[in-house]
């Protein structure tokens, strides 16, 4: 049946996750569950994503980007890494100074577990008002500890536990604590078990004052399931899992960062780290807006505004000066829209059935009015479209009415028009074409 022949490239160059890192058995029981409620999100765009950036935000655009996490609802956002640049510390000052931070945001800021680097990250949040969390991390995987830092694993957790104490000194109280044991994915289930119960008793964690435990798929290696399994085993492993914020960090290297990000809630995460639109290093940071909006499509409330997705957009690409793709799910220009006739058709017969209740319209998984979207443009016309999106446009716009005949020999000149020019016809087009065919407007 498969005719595919063998490719040139050098596949046996790699591995599967399996042969790089032990991945403990689990008793799985996220195939069984489903999401019910929206988890904490954390966007990190203003860290991460702005780290990605060929031109980091300046103090205007990172201000801009701020506004909106919070004006949509965002109560917990990453704004910066203050000891890499003075424009994140001099951004994280400004809050601290301002009245830019309702009182019921708690703000992150970044940190390696490094004593000096430390030092100027508490140094950046003295007088914020609300909750703030230092969240201190290390590459833990073997890798990454044999090729860049070039410690053992006993000499890596000297290190971080050294960081740790230092926050906890030069913090206290004052703060709460994160740590990311980075490449998560690709590091030893034991070690991070480890780290976690001398972390977790060291910060005191407890119901009242959570440690927050971030595992990331820092790069993307396995299938969404694997992922799954790895968060799994650590919500049933962890020492004090009640004093514990359970989170995740997906990146997007696979493609999968999604499905590893909802496959991590049923797992057992209970937060999740990302970008609006998935912003960040390579293929990016999983993207929390399209996660959100899955909830929303499920029926589930994802407990952020995207009522105003198109002003949500221009926003992050102003910021970001990055586009974002016409077939980007949810916000892409082209996302609600059907060229081929099929669709049309049935879109155009869901739409005449469709009340107030259920929304059950073909090819739409959400109704467009609910993230601020017209419904112009669900159906345009080329040459891949059929009579009923054709007569669509021109009853939905215009109140032009086709019977069945007409619409039949009206869809072939609407066709030979646009086969000959080989673009698209808008609904002026269409009425022009129809008074040429007709000679009459209605």
């Amino acid at each position: 049946m498969n005719r595919q022949q063998p490719s040139p490239m050098p596949s046996h160059r790699y591995r599967d996750i399996f042969a790089k890192v032990p991945v403990a058995p689990v008793a799985r029981t996220w195939p069984d569950r489903r999401i019910t409620e929206a988890p904490l999100w954390v966007p990190v765009d203003l860290r991460d994503g702005n780290q990605a950036l060929a031109e980091p935000m300046d103090p205007e655009r990172k201000r801009k980007f701020f506004e909106l996490m919070v004006a949509i609802g965002y109560k917990e956002i990453e704004v910066g890494y203050p000891s890499a640049s003075q424009t994140d510390f001099d951004f994280v000052r400004l809050l601290a100074t301002s009245d830019l931070v309702p009182d019921d945001v708690t703000i992150v800021v970044f940190t390696p577990a490094r004593p000096d680097l430390i030092a100027r990250t508490v140094e950046s949040v003295q007088g914020i008002r609300g909750d703030v969390v230092i969240h201190m991390y290390a590459a833990t995987a073997p890798v990454w500890r044999d090729v860049v830092l070039r410690r053992t694993r006993d000499e890596l957790a000297s290190m971080i536990y050294a960081g740790s104490e230092e926050i906890l000194r030069l913090a206290g109280d004052s703060v709460r604590f994160q740590f990311s044991p980075e490449v998560y994915n690709l590091t030893e289930p034991d070690y991070v078990l480890e780290l976690a119960d001398h972390l977790t008793k060291q910060w005191d964690a407890t119901a009242d004052r959570p440690v927050i435990l971030n595992l990331p798929a820092t790069v993307e290696v396995a299938t969404p399931n694997v992922y799954a399994d790895q968060i799994e085993y650590m919500h049933q492993n962890l020492p004090r899992r009640d004093g514990v914020i359970l989170s995740v960090h997906p990146h997007n290297d696979r493609g999968t960062g999604i499905a590893c990000a909802e496959l991590a809630v049923l797992a057992g995460a209970q937060r999740v780290e990302g970008c609006v639109f998935g912003n960040g290093e390579r293929t990016g940071n999983v993207d929390i807006a399209t996660l959100a909006l899955n909830l929303h499509a499920q029926g589930v409330d994802p407990m952020i505004d995207f009522s105003d997705i198109d002003g949500i957009r221009s926003v992050v690409e102003y910021c970001t000066r990055m586009p974002i793709h016409p077939r980007h799910p949810y916000v892409g220009e082209l996302v609600y829209t059907a060229f081929s006739g099929t669709h049309q058709d049935a879109i155009r017969k869901g739409f005449a059935i469709q009340g107030d209740g259920l929304w059950e319209v073909p090819y739409l998984p959400i109704d467009p009015a609910d993230v601020g979207r017209g419904y112009e443009a669900v159906v345009r016309v080329n040459s891949q479209s059929g009579k009923g999106g054709i007569a669509h446009v021109l009853e939905s716009v215009y109140g032009i009415r086709l019977d069945a005949d007409a619409e039949r020999s009206f869809a072939q000149r609407v066709q030979q028009h646009t086969d000959a020019t080989g673009r698209e016809a808008g609904a002026a087009e269409l009425k022009a074409l129809y008074e040429e065919v007709y000679g009459c407007s209605n």
